[in-house]
């Protein structure tokens, strides 16, 4: 490597070390750590959290209003009360905020409908979406007048933004992982990073059930409560189904094969909870909340071509309205027998962004399997 190679090699590298230094100086002057009151090792517990289907989070609470966040695999935060101290012997580990929370940096599309539905938009200063990307309108306004800004991706954060805004966390999803770099250098600036993995909930209402996390951040924890148990509460509207329809939902990737859910998907829950059976029952572990698969499609052919229901993933590539639109795609399709029947669906793009409705959908899928086109996250194909 030449001399001049060697010193921009440098040059960049010492840029981004004092980058680095002052966000850390800025931070630590506006901290939320204060030097403080009784010892950690003193606080007593005075309960925990309710949670009926969620299993990625805890919170304790500790007596003086005090809790305790912890994220499975994704780290420890502290909430203390408004007009309170972190106590002394903290472990490092341990990040600390005062609540409510403000000035909130959203790297995690799918935590914006729990801000929205508990009101607390005003929170979220900074967003790791683009304003034509929401399919949620309150986030597309809040952009557009701005009230909240574009701060980059999750994986390419302004970090001069970020600390303009005195952002306070940063919640990110679990695409994190594969910019590990990111999170460090959020936390090496005194920002604590949440790591939502409501993705990984077993039970669709788990992921619903993330709302009470956000609502105890932001001061809303009764109405958290209170969305969460109207969704829970869906479940008993569910109608019986005395013989159980098969159901294949899928899309069609880019590479040419067919995008399934595995049988430990939330998908592939909220269907049997419906009152149906997932086609692809068979793929990876049940127990295991992961999410999709490629297979080629002579293979979706032969496991989906008798399944009562086709459901279109509009993720990729939009929303479809005609079925024709389908058969352009594949036009294989044609034999299928929901296709026949009519019995074709295709989700809405905000399905994926709305997740804490998960009883809703659920009823969707139910309504469906029901021949009853009232529904708010799908829609069935026409003829023509």
């Amino acid at each position: 490597m030449n001399k001049n190679g060697f010193r921009l090699k440098l040059t960049k590298s010492v840029y981004f070390a004092v980058m680095l230094l002052i966000l850390a100086v800025f931070s630590a002057c506006a901290s939320d750590k204060p030097s403080g009151a009784e010892s950690w090792n003193d606080m007593a517990v005075s309960g925990s959290m309710e949670l009926s289907y969620a299993k990625e989070f805890t919170v304790e609470h500790y007596e003086g209003g005090y809790d305790l966040i912890n994220i499975n695999e994704g780290g420890k935060i502290l909430l203390i009360p408004e007009d309170g101290k972190a106590p002394g012997g903290l472990p490092e580990d341990i990040a600390v905020l005062k609540k409510p929370v403000n000035n909130i940096y959203i790297a995690a599309s799918a935590v914006m409908d729990h801000f929205c539905k508990l009101g607390a938009l005003d929170t979220i200063s900074l967003s790791g979406t683009k304003a034509d990307d929401w399919y949620i309108d309150e986030a597309k306004t809040a952009m557009e007048q701005g009230s909240i800004a574009y701060a980059g991706k999750y994986n390419m954060p302004d970090y001069e933004l970020i600390t303009d805004k005195e952002c306070k966390l940063a919640i990110e999803s679990m695409m994190i992982t594969h910019a590990p770099e990111v999170k460090e250098n959020l936390e090496a600036s005194g920002i604590p990073v949440l790591v939502d993995r409501s993705s990984y909930e077993s039970h669709p209402l788990g992921r619903s059930e993330w709302i009470k996390l956000y609502g105890l951040l932001t001061g809303n924890d009764d109405k958290a409560e209170e969305m969460f148990n109207e969704q829970a509460g869906m479940l008993d509207k569910v109608a019986p189904i005395d013989e159980k329809k098969t159901v294949a939902f899928f899309y069609f990737s880019s590479s040419g094969g067919v995008s399934v859910r595995k049988s430990g998907d939330y998908v592939a829950k909220m269907i049997e909870l419906a009152g149906g059976k997932y086609i692809f029952d068979d793929l990876g572990d049940p127990e295991k909340a992961t999410s999709t698969e490629t297979i080629q499609m002579e293979e979706f052919y032969a496991k989906a071509k008798d399944a009562d229901y086709l459901i279109y993933s509009s993720t990729i590539d939009g929303e479809i309205y005609k079925i024709d639109e389908l058969l352009e795609k594949n036009a294989l399709l044609s034999d299928f027998k929901a296709v026949k029947s009519g019995n074709v669906y295709c989700t809405g793009k905000n399905m994926y962004q709305e997740t804490s409705a998960a009883g809703q959908m659920i009823m969707d899928i139910n309504s469906m399997l029901m021949d009853n086109d009232n529904m708010t996250y799908l829609h069935r194909l026409t003829a023509n």
